[in-house]
């Protein structure tokens, strides 16, 4: 074996290893985890290509976006390690009839890289209501998901509830391994994310969707 192949695999085994003890199953200790949301201000956050009209934020912290332009708002802070939790839901169609069938899209973008635009440089952990979270790259993004395509889609049809009802998410980031969790199931997990820090970013993608009990935890 070259000795250059030696020394990536064991750079990449020393990654694992760290990633491994570190990261955790998702808990409900809330212990050090700071709101993302501070107020019913929505100029906290950068808007990107949405605004006032189709964004609002409740008392409780509730954000909702109408989905229409595609957009997103993002944190004006960056991140690199940290752990994120927080919930959405669709607007349930009236007309609906089967979940499947069921269009809604939005993402999560981590790590962005600036400048801001429609749609940056960055690793997404998709919330399209049919593959929610897939993490991959977008627009240049880079990421290496460990776990296989049937591996995530029997987690995600355990995990994923009917369109209308809340659902839950944590994101583990760390050294650039990232892992997720829906409603406490693990759905995927990688390393190599490139970016590997930057701000986060909630898209607008189509239909309208809440967002509640953003909060971040850093080491």
């Amino acid at each position: 074996m070259k000795p250059v192949l030696v020394v990536a695999l064991a750079a990449l085994l020393t990654l694992l290893i760290a990633f491994a003890g570190r990261a955790h199953p998702p808990g409900q200790d809330e212990k050090d985890f700071t709101p993302l949301v501070r107020g019913a201000d929505v100029q906290q956050f950068r808007l990107v290509e949405i605004n006032t009209d189709t964004i609002s934020i409740s008392e409780g912290g509730e954000v909702a976006l109408t989905g229409r332009p595609n957009g997103y708002f993002a944190t004006k802070e960056s991140y690199r390690d940290y752990i994120l939790r927080f919930e959405w839901k669709y607007d349930r169609p009236a007309e609906l009839a089967d979940d499947a069938s069921f269009d809604g899209n939005s993402g999560v973008l981590l790590h962005i890289r600036e400048p801001h635009k429609v749609w940056p440089a960055c690793v997404e952990a998709q919330l399209m209501n049919r593959d929610a979270g897939h993490i991959f790259g977008i627009a240049g993004g880079k990421f290496t998901s460990r776990r296989s395509d049937l591996e995530r889609q029997a987690a995600q049809k355990k995990a994923i509830k009917p369109v209308g009802q809340w659902n839950k998410m944590e994101v583990q980031c760390e050294a650039g391994a990232i892992r997720v969790w829906v409603n406490d199931v693990l759905i995927d997990e990688g390393d190599s994310a490139e970016p590997a820090d930057g701000p986060i970013g909630f898209q607008s993608e189509g239909r309208p969707i809440r967002f509640r009990n953003l909060r971040i935890q850093k080491p």
